[in-house]
């Protein structure tokens, strides 16, 4: 009798294990409140399959214009859709534009494009120029192998780029040894037709130039500029230093041997060497920097 009594007092189990008889007649239930809809049960995934069966009996239209057929609702849910992002405004794409480097179409192709990294970048068929790095800057590029081949092409392109730009930069790509006599002419051209003219020797340098322009756009000039000290020591070691291996620390020496700058144009040689970490070569640097002409003569 305990046992009998154990075995009433056992609570029910939660949990129920569907018999096969069992699911086929859930499934037959679910078909038919279903048969009125345009749902299919997939019983294999047990996921709701919508069809949308085309029906090409015509209907005839009512008087609103539209057919009498009425659209078919049903009761399952509609899956929620996948949120998109919202379309940029023209303030904004204008904003995008401005800050990639444009490229021109007829770049498309060159090697140079891969070592532009830092920056984005797009094509236009708009611009003249083949980089416009800013609203004011451009870039023309050239390499000296091209030069060689057509000699003519950089004039035609810094003419058809008229004044429309203030910053003009001519970046010329060092691909030969032998460069002499076309970097001669390229020199030429680009300082009649008012560019700036910055050569690289390697497409990954030419890649940085125009990153750097292009990040520096909205920059001040200062930032780029020798900053001078406004004091005397200051001017005395920006003028001294600019001769061929002379320190700051020459020029403490010269200013403390002669006290003025006068008197360091005026010394001889002898004089200068005689300063302590002067020898004889910087000497005569020195004093030819003060006393050769700054015309050099016409070779015949």
């Amino acid at each position: 009798m305990s046992g009998s009594s154990d075995k009433s007092q056992q609570p029910k189990r939660r949990f129920h294990i569907p018999t096969a008889e069992e699911l086929e007649k859930r499934r037959v239930e679910a078909e038919q409140l279903l048969s009125n809809t345009n749902i299919q049960i997939d019983m294999s995934t047990s996921i709701l399959k919508p069809q949308h069966p085309v029906d090409n009996t015509p209907s005839e239209p009512t008087s609103n214009g539209t057919n009498g057929a009425q659209p078919t609702t049903t009761t399952a849910t509609a899956a929620s859709p996948t949120p998109t992002r919202a379309p940029l405004t023209p303030t904004k794409q204008a904003r995008a534009y401005t800050q990639m480097v444009q490229v021109n179409e007829l770049q498309r192709g060159n090697p140079l494009l891969s070592s532009i990294r830092n920056v984005r970048w797009t094509y236009s068929n708009t611009i003249i120029p083949d980089f416009e790095v800013g609203r004011s800057s451009c870039i023309l590029y050239l390499s000296i192998k091209y030069h060689r081949l057509h000699p003519e092409y950089i004039s035609q392109r810094i003419e058809a780029l008229g004044r429309s730009y203030t910053t003009r930069v001519l970046l010329v790509y060092m691909d030969t040894d032998d460069s002499k006599v076309p970097l001669r002419e390229i020199n030429r051209v680009a300082l009649l037709g008012d560019m700036t003219l910055l050569l690289a020797w390697s497409l990954d340098e030419a890649g940085r130039y125009v990153e750097t322009l292009k990040a520096y756009e909205h920059k001040q000039p200062d930032i780029i500029r020798e900053r001078v000290e406004d004091t005397y020591v200051g001017r005395l070691n920006s003028f001294l230093t600019s001769i061929r291996s002379v320190n700051k620390t020459d020029v403490l020496t010269l200013a403390s041997n002669f006290k003025s700058m006068d008197k360091v144009a005026c010394a001889t040689v002898e004089e200068l060497a005689m300063c302590p970490g002067i020898g004889e070569l910087k000497a005569q640097r020195i004093y030819k920097a003060f006393n050769d002409s700054f015309v050099l003569p016409l070779s015949e």
